[in-house]
């Protein structure tokens, strides 16, 4: 296989990943995360985020540029049960598709991964399947439905934030892939990734809970080629995230939540702390 259509293969897969973290994701938020449901969910999305990840490595290794839009993930939103019925067969679609992509690839470590891809595919089908084989009548028939507590004005505030978290959490993550060369610097920004989707459930959790999804709705993500300058936009965008959760800090309506001040109490440490990190990286740059 020439390396463009292997780079293209690898792309289309990234794609499919991406939307069963985002679907695994919504869902987790909108059960809630210490439901079982919701811990399940979670799980399954975290596995995901690897089979990302991996390919995200892949593709960066051969010279090529990861996409970063997840494709649509077809699924029956009727009811919980429809719900897992299209989880079932998203992921039992995905067991053939590694397995025939497999087939065709010389690369061993790739040859590998899209293997491992299929058969964790393969437990994923078998563990929705347990878990739509557990849920009560009542929960089968149900969906999950949070109550419209919080202000409009100060919802979208949350919905902004996670925009704002998810694209900073993209960027971070393509620079890990694209860097990886630099070694232990390529791990550390995943490491900053991977922090920043904590991030988002801190927001996500709560617009969930009032009966809304989640926005996952990137905006501009840099695509910076040097290091210099990616480290110089990582830190922007750490700075500029800090500013506002200070500031959000102060609004009256998130005084209110103790669970929110607690999360920006984090947040906002956790994001001196990287800038600091961003920092120091920068001056060995």
């Amino acid at each position: 296989m020439e390396k463009k259509e292997l780079i293209d293969l690898l792309n289309n897969d990234i794609d499919d990943e991406h939307a069963a973290i985002l679907r695994y994701l919504i869902h987790a938020y909108q059960e809630g995360e210490d439901t079982p449901i919701g811990v399940n969910l979670l799980s399954r999305a975290r596995e995901e985020m690897w089979h990302m990840h991996w390919l995200g490595m892949a593709i960066c290794q051969l010279g090529g540029e990861p996409n970063l839009a997840p494709a649509p993930y077809p699924y029956d939103p009727t009811n919980r049960a429809t719900i897992f019925k299209s989880y079932v067969e998203y992921e039992k679609k995905l067991i053939p598709h590694y397995n025939g992509e497999a087939d065709r690839v010389d690369d061993p470590h790739i040859k590998r991964v899209l293997q491992r891809e299929a058969w964790e595919s393969a437990i994923h089908a078998r563990k929705f399947q347990r878990m739509l084989d557990k849920l009560s009548p009542e929960q089968a028939q149900g969906l999950s439905e949070g109550k419209a507590e919080l202000p409009k004005a100060f919802l979208e505030t949350l919905q902004k934030e996670i925009v704002a978290k998810y694209t900073e959490m993209l960027e971070h993550i393509r620079y890990s892939w694209v860097f990886q060369k630099d070694g232990i610097l390529g791990w550390q920004l995943m490491d900053q990734a991977m922090e920043k989707m904590k991030h988002i459930a801190h927001f996500a959790e709560d617009v969930a809970g009032n009966g809304l999804a989640p926005r996952f709705e990137a905006g501009q993500v840099d695509m910076s080629k040097a290091i210099g300058q990616a480290l110089k936009k990582a830190l922007e965008g750490v700075q500029t995230g800090l500013k506002r959760h200070l500031n959000l800090q102060k609004d009256s309506e998130a005084q209110k939540h103790g669970g929110l001040v607690i999360n920006l109490d984090l947040t906002v440490q956790q994001e001196e702390y990287q800038g600091a990190e961003i920092g120091d990286w920068m001056k060995k740059k």
